[in-house]
């Protein structure tokens, strides 16, 4: 289909005021929940999946906070790759490579850092790869977080750990509802499936060996974010990704589920979520932060993939071309899928800060100052600080 003229607020209504109920960014207590930099400023932090799309961005925005970040992570999963790019290797205290299926290695890697804070990343990410490789897939992300957790327990020195799950671990239930951290969890796919174990690793370990009363004084939390989109990500069999490469190449994009909804954001606001739990955790009343978090975008900002497929043309200009394509029978993907994220609002302080089309346009804007050449470590950390400036406001 051809790319109309009318303007992005005809797609997606970008008035958050009219959110009316939604919390502002400050958590039960008043606290802004913007990233600290007197919460980071030297302390120890453990990264697995440092080289990834999040990882990566999380690594920019840990050392422009202060921190010292230790990374563990198989090379890159593409090419080109954000963590290249960027240049993040530049800003880590340490980087090893290695298979969070070793876990000889990975306790290794822990105990030499000794961190404060670990945030867990490393996965297998794809919901298409899971049912390629099934049993490799359930190996990295359920049995990953277990060794990942058992090499925690023989580090005193953490105190937090931030579990990165995903949005797909709930049951589908009551359609069009938005899933709560309450609600009962299941995968019906097999990546679906390896998170939702790694939720309950990560739930069997917080009750098992963590928190002041178990002997050892981490706290333990899972995040559960929504599709997150951004600068840098060129994995496949992702909707931004896909157009983005299209669009550069002159090349049309097909669209398989042009009418399913997903709780689209801007890589950086999960990572705020992540950044802001961490902290919460690491007070004088973190165990009553341990637990899981979703962190997902206000109903303001619910779209299509083919509303934002459009938008996302239009951002790019001329050249860019849309078609839509008979679904494939197989595999199936739900057509609505929306996420609650009012308890991090009240409780952690946490809020999105950009609307979608904003965040469309920082990744498209990312895209386009790489094709040119431009200094991407610059242009990242540009953007992580005009994300910084707008949690301010």
């Amino acid at each position: 289909m051809a790319v109309g003229n009318g303007s992005l607020e005809d797609l997606v209504t970008e008035n958050h005021e009219a959110a009316g109920g939604e919390a502002a960014g400050r958590d039960s207590e008043g606290r802004d929940a913007a990233a600290s930099v007197g919460a980071w400023t030297g302390r120890s932090v453990f990264l697995t999946g440092h080289t990834g799309f999040k990882g990566s961005w999380l690594t920019l925005w840990l050392c422009r906070l202060g921190a010292q970040v230790h990374g563990y992570a198989l090379d890159p999963p593409t090419s080109p790759s954000l963590f290249e790019e960027a240049g993040v290797a530049a800003s880590l205290s340490s980087d090893t490579r290695g298979d969070v299926r070793s876990f000889e290695r990975l306790r290794d890697s822990l105990e030499a850092a000794r961190p404060d804070v670990v945030f867990h990343l490393a996965a297998q990410p794809l919901v298409l790869e899971g049912y390629r490789d099934p049993l490799g897939t359930l190996a990295v992300n359920a049995m990953g977080t277990a060794h990942l957790l058992e090499a925690v327990r023989a580090v005193d020195s953490v105190r937090a750990v931030v579990v990165v799950t995903t949005d797909k671990v709930y049951e589908e239930r009551e359609p069009g509802r938005p899933y709560r951290e309450g609600d009962p969890l299941g995968g019906r796919d097999p990546y679906s499936a390896s998170k939702t174990a790694a939720e309950a690793v990560s739930g069997a370990y917080r009750w098992s060996f963590f928190g002041a009363q178990e002997g050892h004084p981490a706290r333990v939390a899972t995040a559960r974010a929504g599709n997150v989109i951004g600068g840098g990500d060129w994995a496949a069999d992702r909707l931004l990704p896909d157009c983005l490469r299209a669009f550069a190449a002159g090349e049309t994009v097909r669209l398989r589920f042009p009418g399913a909804i997903r709780p689209w954001q801007h890589v950086l606001e999960s990572l705020a979520g992540y950044l802001t739990l961490a902290e919460r955790l690491l007070g004088a009343e973190g165990g009553r932060f341990a637990g899981p978090w979703n962190f997902g975008p206000l109903s303001a900002d619910e779209a299509t993939v083919g509303e934002v497929a459009q938008m996302t043309a239009r951002l790019w200009g001329g050249g860019a071309r849309l078609e839509h394509e008979p679904p494939p029978a197989r595999p199936p993907e739900a057509g609505l899928l929306r996420l609650d994220a009012s308890r991090a609002q009240v409780e952690l302080g946490w809020r999105p800060r950009w609307a979608l089309g904003e965040a469309l346009e920082r990744t498209v804007a990312w895209h386009q100052a790489w094709l040119r050449g431009d200094d991407m470590t610059a242009v990242s950390l540009d953007q992580i600080a005009a994300y910084e400036g707008a949690a301010r406001a």
